[in-house]
């Protein structure tokens, strides 16, 4: 048992290789099944259906859930963080420094209330625009200078009433687009490792 959990949170690389064509992929969200399908939760839907389609599996690792994903040459470690949303940054940093991952190869994937469903858009850095995901990250690494992929989930909400909103289920209108915003979603990150953040910025952001 000793040897096991050495393995899982000891010196064991989930990647490896040459650090620059390893990319971390973070997708923000909060653990359990209460919020498993709000909109809040944007991040970790990206990830799991990422896994689903590459028929990969999720492990259970130190402040996250962990799945490594390889295509033409790259490594893409996926991260579902287990520290729930506002504590964010720590499971970043650790899963940063752990597998050497330079910081210009972070994507995180996040909600956004400020875009209208369905819209993705990619940023080189920023502010935290009031997401507390995003500013325990920024709080955590020291800096706004880190890749992040917006998906809009509107602001659809009456005044006082955002928290309910973002933790509440897509509707079901929302949820039938759900599947074809996904997908592309997965082009995007696919093509910010193959590609480059400049090129996918440049490629997606005006089409979305």
């Amino acid at each position: 048992m000793f040897t096991f959990f050495r393995k899982l949170f000891g010196k064991t690389s989930y990647t490896e290789g040459d650090p620059m064509k390893k990319f971390l992929i973070v997708g923000l969200g909060n653990i359990g099944p209460k919020y498993e399908n709000t909109r809040h939760n944007i991040g970790f839907k990206m990830l799991d259906y990422l896994v689903e389609k590459e028929e990969l599996a999720w492990e259970t690792g130190k402040l996250g859930d962990i799945a490594t994903y390889k295509k033409k040459g790259r490594t893409f470690l996926l991260l579902k963080p287990s520290t729930y949303m506002n504590l964010s940054g720590k499971s970043v940093k650790y899963w940063l420094e752990k597998e050497k991952i330079p910081l210009e190869n972070l994507l995180v994937v996040t909600d956004d209330l400020n875009l209208p469903f369905g819209t993705l858009r990619i940023k080189t850095k920023g502010s935290d625009g009031g997401h507390n995901g995003l500013k325990d990250i920024q709080n955590v690494l020291q800096t706004t200078k880190y890749n992040r992929f917006r998906f809009g989930i509107s602001d659809a909400f009456s005044k006082g009433r955002q928290v309910d909103y973002v933790l509440s289920n897509w509707s079901e209108e929302e949820t039938e687009k759900l599947s074809e915003r996904l997908q592309k979603g997965r082009e995007i990150i696919e093509s910010f490792g193959l590609a480059g953040v400049s090129i996918t910025m440049n490629t997606f952001n005006g089409t979305l």
